[in-house]
């Protein structure tokens, strides 16, 4: 009798596993690498802040450590930045990129980026968030897109970075190529 009860009960919790394993495997979305579902290219606009310009400036450092080599390291910079469709910064922001970088690299000029695009535009609404290392000296740097809101729920993908101009210290442009990978909406 003793066999019997534990059959049932195996059985019972096989066919529960059975049951949550259809559940779960019908709710997964499925999605192609070689095709985003969505794909933008915008334009990053940065001034930074340099006593003179604080009516324009988009990024500030707040944290500055002196003494510690040659590549900003430790350096902490939060940033306000116009996102655009073209190159040219007088153009209407579709977004705007809010968030902060530091430079990480003790050899070599390095950042870590955390930013969030805020879409307030007539065709989108919502936030898309994008995190990862930057090794700024290489051409192109690939980033996660780690999620989001509004039009970008959940969203996952790359960004894949190019500086696009840089002038001096004050003003550089990066060319934002997003692919998303997991669409909702």
């Amino acid at each position: 009798m003793a066999n019997q009860i534990y059959k049932q009960i195996i059985s019972f919790l096989l066919c529960v596993l059975l049951i949550q394993y259809n559940i779960v495997s019908s709710v997964q979305k499925s999605f192609s690498l070689e095709k985003p579902c969505k794909h933008f290219v915008f334009y990053f606009h940065n001034i930074a802040y340099d006593e003179d310009n604080a009516a324009n400036a988009t990024s500030s450092t707040i944290l500055n450590p002196m003494g510690l080599g040659d590549f900003s390291f430790g350096k902490l910079v939060i940033v306000d930045n116009p996102v655009t469709m073209d190159q040219n910064y007088l153009s209407k922001p579709v977004a705007r990129a809010q968030g902060f970088f530091f430079y990480t690299g003790k050899t070599n000029f390095n950042s870590w980026v955390s930013w969030t695009l805020v879409f307030n535009s007539t065709q989108h609404k919502g936030t898309m968030t994008i995190m990862g290392a930057n090794p700024i000296m290489e051409s192109t740097r690939v980033l996660s897109i780690v999620g989001g809101t509004g039009d970008f729920l959940m969203t996952r993908g790359i960004a894949m970075f190019t500086t696009d101009l840089i002038q001096g210290n004050k003003y550089f442009r990066l060319k934002i190529d997003i692919k998303l990978y997991e669409c909702y909406y």
